[in-house]
């Protein structure tokens, strides 16, 4: 009997071969000047990035996979006409904002322990929403939701009911998608967009609010399994397997070093330092250079500001939005997405979710030419949904997954902010029932745990010199 054939092993998002493709889109985003590196690429028989995928299928000779490093290497000698408003060091950023934030009371903090469960359950069940229809276009989304009586959408997704057709055509995420459909959902599965800010709470307990990035890098190599990581964060964690230090790690090499990777681990900075957006921004800071230049680290300062100002009891998602534009370089595309988000939920009469599908179609016909895992679309659309749906939860996670792209991570970013600013308590059961207060997660000792234990242990990093505007400290239980 004849043996099978070997199929080549294809490790997602480190082949140079794939990477290349996603440096030339990358470089057309930055405008530019790539068309004789695409060129050479293209003489030499290379291919187009993945459309979706982390790898190509195929394997590709010796040859061909060290002239795409050689490209890579020019890539990185191109320059930008955004450089000079896009800077990454902190200082240069906090020179690039016009209204640096201020640290200030927090406003009932006797609350402060129920709104953090709210924002630990909240981004779970945001995620959760998203997962199934990951990588779904948004007309896959729609008909998907519309065949199983669930458009506008305001529920789990589900499989019963969907058309034999349709459900060959629109295929759930292959990673833990079924176990994100609501005949299934048992706890909250495995998600790199709740590993990392468990991650980032155990960076805080053991080094404390003075890490470094090298903290955070040590931290990945002791705990963060390598086969956990995508895009950004697996380069990363590669180039420190090769002896490379922050901040070279998110540049060498790198053409995912804008997309959404660092915004995923911002939550925690921002939980952790209540009333206080500029140390919550300069803390996800430390944190995003490891993997993320420009944007990709505007994106986590953003996140983590706006959840500061809403740790500190902000209760107006507005004004948590314009405390998040605060940290970001004032002309940079990022600030330019998100207030372009803003506009347009702000400009839409109706309020409605049927309203907010004609907003989602003005972001993907402005944003479409960038990968749906980049920053910049998917932070336009998560202040779209904020703004939209005025801080209600239902209504912001419903609105950023109908949006498409990066679903599971916004989804998981808009239920964070709004269960911060809900609380537990406030959070509709449907929601949260089906997590039975239980994470899975590999990151060792903490599978199984539940998301009050969590929360607890997020209070208990608190600044207890963080003043309450009653004049009590920070952090009272």
């Amino acid at each position: 009997m004849t043996a099978p054939a070997k199929q080549p092993m294809r490790l997602p998002w480190v082949q140079p071969e794939d990477l290349i493709g996603h440096g030339l889109r990358q470089a057309i985003v930055d405008k530019q000047d790539c068309a004789s590196i695409a060129r050479r690429w293209s003489t030499a028989g290379g291919l187009t990035a993945p459309a979706r995928a982390g790898s190509s299928t195929k394997a590709v000779p010796l040859g061909l996979r060290r002239l795409a490093d050689r490209l890579l290497d020019d890539l990185s000698m191109l320059g930008s006409p955004f450089a000079a408003n896009e800077p990454t060091g902190i200082e240069a950023i906090r020179w690039s904002c016009l209204f640096w934030p201020e640290r200030r009371p927090i406003r009932g903090a006797d609350l402060l322990g129920d709104r953090l469960l709210g924002a630990w359950l909240g981004r779970a069940a945001g995620c959760l929403l998203g997962k199934p229809i990951d990588e779904l276009p948004v007309a896959g989304i729609r008909d998907v939701a519309r065949a199983t009586h669930n458009w506008p959408l305001n529920t789990w997704f589900t499989a019963k009911g969907m058309p034999p057709g349709l459900a060959e055509l629109w295929t759930w995420n292959g990673s833990s998608g079924d176990d994100s459909l609501a005949e299934n959902i048992d706890g909250m599965p495995e998600a790199h967009d709740l590993n990392y800010p468990v991650l980032g709470l155990l960076l805080l307990e053991r080094i404390g609010r003075d890490f470094t990035t090298s903290d955070v890098a040590n931290l990945w190599l002791d705990e963060l399994p390598a086969g956990r990581t995508v895009t950004a964060e697996r380069i990363a964690y590669r180039n420190l397997l090769q002896g490379l230090e922050p901040p070279e790690t998110a540049r060498y090499r790198n053409p995912f070093r804008e997309w959404i990777g660092a915004q995923t681990r911002a939550d925690v900075h921002g939980w952790t330092n209540p009333g206080d957006p500029a140390a919550a921004a300069e803390a996800a800071w430390r944190d995003a250079v490891l993997s993320h230049t420009g944007n990709g680290v505007y994106g986590a300062m953003f996140v983590a500001a706006m959840l500061a100002a809403a740790a500190g009891g902000e209760t107006d998602v507005g004004s948590c939005l314009r405390v998040g534009l605060t940290v970001v370089p004032e002309r940079s595309r990022l600030s330019a997405a998100v207030r372009y988000g803003i506009d347009l939920a702000q400009q839409e009469t109706t309020g409605g979710i049927s309203g907010f599908e004609r907003i989602v179609d003005q972001l993907h016909v402005k944003f479409g030419h960038m990968h749906g895992a980049h920053v910049i679309p998917n932070v336009a659309l998560v202040a779209a949904a904020l703004q939209h749906s005025r801080g209600d939860f239902t209504g912001a996670i419903c609105r950023a997954v109908s949006g498409g792209w990066d679903t599971d991570a916004n989804g998981a970013t808009v239920g964070s902010v709004t269960g911060l600013l809900t609380g537990a308590s406030g959070l509709p059961e449907r929601w949260t029932a089906p997590l039975h207060n239980r994470l899975s997660t590999s990151i060792a000792g903490l599978d199984g745990v539940g998301f009050d234990a969590l929360a607890e242990r997020t209070l208990d990093l608190v600044d207890s010199t963080v003043e309450s505007s009653d004049g009590t400290a920070g952090g009272q239980r």
